[in-house]
């Protein structure tokens, strides 16, 4: 038996702003989208069109308060091929949240305070 990834969740106070997000500090793109019967929810799924790997941004009509994270202590991590480059645009989006430089990562918070880190291509 053998199991692969295909998808990691995160629920969003406000899709649309987590998809701009998502898109302008990683380059995500929605991949498709899914619609509750009842507007009860939404799922958008964001892609890096290189992995099948899928980002699953849940979109819950009747939670309209910001999620508690808790410790905060679960985060995605994504490699950049220009490590530098990309530092250089967190800096300037405002949401590098925290660094460490003798590990050679950073994290970007999102719209809800998820953490996102950053990692350089190997």
């Amino acid at each position: 038996m053998q199991f692969t990834f295909a998808h990691n969740n995160i629920n969003v106070k406000d899709l649309d702003a987590s998809i701009a997000f998502y898109q302008e500090a990683l380059g995500l793109k929605e991949t498709r989208r899914i619609h509750g019967p009842d507007g009860a929810f939404t799922i958008a799924y964001l892609g890096d069109g290189v992995t099948p790997h899928l980002l699953e941004l849940t979109w819950l009509r009747e939670h309209p308060q910001a999620y508690n994270l808790g410790e905060n202590e679960i985060h995605l991590a994504l490699r950049a091929d220009n490590f530098e480059e990309a530092h250089e645009k967190h800096q300037e989006m405002g949401c590098i949240c925290f660094e460490n430089a003798a590990m050679g990562i950073y994290f970007i918070v999102d719209p809800d305070g998820y953490w996102v880190e950053i990692i350089p291509a190997e």
